[in-house]
C-alpha cells in the first residue's frame, strides 16, 4: 500500500495537457521577438469570415521556439535595410479551423466576397484547397506574414492582401506587377534562408522546415 502514492503522482505527471493549457514549447511572439508588428485578423472582424473566430481571445502571435527564433533571425535580417515583418496569424487552434469548415459550409454567408474571393465561388472552397479540415497552423510552426517599413509600419505593396483567395496570391503569378513581384521574392528569400518554407499558393505563408510536431495538432485557445 505504501506505493500508491508514487503510482497515483505518475500517473498525474503523465495526464496530458487540458486543451486550453499552452504547452511549454510555444512562446509569444512579443516576447521572443518583440520588433516584430503583429496584426491578428482572426481576433478582428477583417478576415474573410467577417467576424471573430473561434480560438482567438486575444491579438497575439504564438509559435514553437524553434519557430519563433527563425523569425526572429529573420527580422534581424531585414533590420539594416529599414524593414521589418508584420505577422497575421502564427498558431492557429484547431477549433479557429473548425470555425472555418462550418463557415465555408453555409453558402448564404457571403458577405465577405467581394474583399476575399471576388472570383472565387465559395461552393468550391474546398474542392479547390482554400478550405481544410486541418491546417499547418495549429502545429505552431507556420506563420503568415509581410514585410513594412521599420519606421512608419507601412506594409510593402504585395499585389493582393492577405488571405486574398485567387492565383493572383500565388507568389509567382504575372497578375501583379514586377514591384509587387520583387516583394513577394524579398519576403521569400529572408523567410527561406531564416529556415522556413514557402507555399506555392500563397505568399504570405511560411513553415519550419524542421518544426517540432509535424503530425500534432492543438487546440489551445491565442490569449
Amino acid at each position: 500500500m505504501a506505493s500508491l502514492p508514487r503510482l497515483f503522482l505518475a500517473m498525474f505527471l503523465t495526464l496530458p495537457l487540458r486543451a486550453d493549457e499552452m504547452p511549454e514549447a510555444f512562446v509569444a511572439i512579443d516576447s521572443a521577438a518583440p520588433g516584430i508588428a503583429v496584426e491578428a485578423r482572426y481576433f478582428t472582424t477583417d478576415n474573410f469570415v467577417g467576424t471573430r473566430i473561434d480560438g482567438y481571445e486575444a491579438p497575439r502571435c504564438y509559435l514553437t521556439r524553434p519557430a519563433a527564433a527563425a523569425l526572429s533571425n529573420a527580422d534581424a535580417a531585414l533590420a539594416p535595410f529599414g524593414l521589418g515583418l508584420k505577422v497575421f496569424d502564427c498558431y492557429r487552434p484547431q477549433r479557429a479551423v473548425d470555425h472555418f469548415v462550418r463557415w465555408a459550409k453555409d453558402l448564404g454567408d457571403t458577405k465577405m466576397k467581394a474583399r476575399y474571393y471576388p472570383r472565387v465561388a465559395k461552393s468550391v472552397l474546398f474542392k479547390e484547397g482554400y478550405i481544410a479540415a486541418r491546417s499547418g497552423h495549429s502545429r505552431g510552426s507556420t506563420v503568415d506574414l509581410t514585410l513594412i517599413d521599420r519606421e512608419s509600419g507601412r506594409e510593402l505593396d504585395m499585389g493582393t492582401g492577405f488571405d486574398f483567395f485567387g492565383p493572383e496570391s500565388w507568389p509567382g503569378s504575372l497578375a501583379v506587377n514586377a514591384q509587387q513581384r520583387a516583394n513577394r521574392l524579398l519576403l521569400r528569400g529572408v523567410m527561406t534562408r531564416a529556415g522556413f518554407r514557402p507555399l506555392q499558393e500563397e505568399w504570405w505563408h511560411f513553415t519550419l522546415v524542421n518544426e517540432p510536431f509535424p503530425g500534432r495538432y492543438f487546440d489551445f485557445p491565442v490569449r
